[in-house]
């Protein structure tokens, strides 16, 4: 089955929005986990416009203690780096960041960027830590990742999600594919993140073998409105291929 890793960016930046700790991002880990979530996942950024240097540290030890894994995605700072080490994070996905973005928007630029990818998975790997480089799902990208030393890529889904229930699905699902089809032929494992939702899962977990996938907004949404307990329990079913019905209408996206 398709592993369900919960980003909590969103709990965080609620809570930075009024400059307290409520809402408590620990606390919703521990909800998601006893839901039972198999990981969470935090985008730590430079400017802890949500996730902050502490809620790691807390949150990887959440994890630790309840023997799930615990994913660190960000850029190639040392500071994340350095974190990523000193908390033990099972998995670190490298994420390149773009000054002003609105949210993660592409995947890294290969080969342009392996000279300063290298030395980052070398790191990281050094610390028993599994590497996962977020990629555009294009072919030629995924040629480059295996001898980078990285062990997984996480495809960037945005696309096919924009393209879902239009006549440009079929054509996101089958670049999805290939690229899937392409980093296993390498021996590397594929994740997959960035807007799914129990709309479009299912359909992406039964076309391609995926080993984990990292949700957050749409996961954090739907939890305003059903809690915790009952969204993980239909993403969990999502991440199977089950077809579920969210509590929420999806606006298509515009063109």
């Amino acid at each position: 089955m398709t592993h369900l890793s919960v980003n909590l960016n969103k709990v965080a930046l609620l809570r930075n929005s009024r400059g307290a700790d409520n809402p408590d991002p620990l606390q919703a880990a521990t909800q998601v986990l006893d839901a039972g979530a198999q990981g969470i996942t935090l985008h730590w950024r430079e400017d802890e416009r949500h996730t902050r240097r502490q809620d790691v540290i807390e949150i990887a030890a959440l994890c630790r203690a309840r023997g799930v894994e615990f994913n660190l995605e960000g850029d190639l700072r040392p500071a994340l780096i350095d974190c990523a080490l000193e908390v033990g994070a099972h998995q670190c996905t490298l994420v390149p960041v773009r000054p002003g973005e609105l949210t993660s928007d592409h995947g890294w630029p290969l080969p342009a960027a392996a000279s300063a990818l290298t030395p980052a998975i070398e790191r990281l790997r050094g610390g028993d830590i599994r590497v996962s480089l977020f990629i555009d799902p294009r072919e030629e990208s995924i040629a480059y990742v295996g001898g980078l030393g990285a062990q997984r890529v996480e495809l960037y889904t945005e696309p096919y999600a924009r393209a879902f229930g239009t006549p440009a699905q079929a054509a996101a699902l089958d670049a999805l594919r290939a690229c899937a089809a392409r980093a296993r032929a390498q021996g590397l494992e594929v994740n997959a993140g960035h807007d799914l939702d129990l709309h479009n899962l299912p359909t992406l977990v039964t076309s391609l073998l995926v080993d984990e996938v990292s949700i957050g907004h749409a996961l954090v949404a739907d939890a305003l409105v059903w809690g915790w307990e009952k969204t993980l329990s239909a993403y969990l079913a999502a991440c199977r291929g089950e077809p579920c019905t969210p509590p929420r209408t999806r606006r298509q996206h515009q063109p």
